[in-house]
């Protein structure tokens, strides 16, 4: 089952989304094999401290961040990934690494890439065995993330 948080979330705003269990996988690269989704389909989510507070970047699992492109978007000084010790007390219900893309529910600013697919993505549910498959639509709608060229072809 997806993270209470965000299944309530999604259920109260009567959003369509589809639950998808796989095999256990860690990596954007294991977890799309697994599930059968390509990866610039699967959105991974990446910790960052800019400037000093944490915040979220969402980018296509077959793509890397670009971290030039997100503190120019981000208008920051300083950005650099946190650490697990830095983040993992925020999201009490979910397995570290496997935090759903949805800051807004966890007190913190989103970033997504503006090359995520327009029509659907999928995403880890708090676990590393579920995923959500959703409207990008929806999704954008629902966390209002600030949309960047933030992310690289690995």
């Amino acid at each position: 089952m997806p993270a209470k948080r965000l299944k309530e979330f999604l259920d109260s705003r009567q959003i369509k989304y589809v639950t998808i269990n796989h095999s256990l996988a860690y990596t954007a690269h294991e977890i799309a094999g697994s599930a059968h989704i390509p990866g610039n389909r699967l959105a991974k989510t990446v910790m960052f401290k800019i400037d000093g507070k944490i915040a979220m970047a969402v980018l296509p699992g077959s793509e890397k961040v670009d971290l030039d492109s997100l503190k120019q978007a981000a208008g920051a000084k300083e950005v650099e990934l946190a650490s697990e010790l830095e983040f993992k007390d925020r999201f009490p219900e979910c397995e570290i690494g496997a935090m759903p893309p949805f800051g807004n529910l966890y007190g913190m600013q989103v970033f997504a890439a503006k090359n995520l697919p327009a029509d659907e993505i999928a995403f880890n549910a708090g676990s590393h065995t579920e995923l959500i498959r959703m409207s990008y639509t929806d999704f954008e709608s629902l966390v209002q993330p600030k949309i960047a060229d933030l992310s690289r072809t690995r």
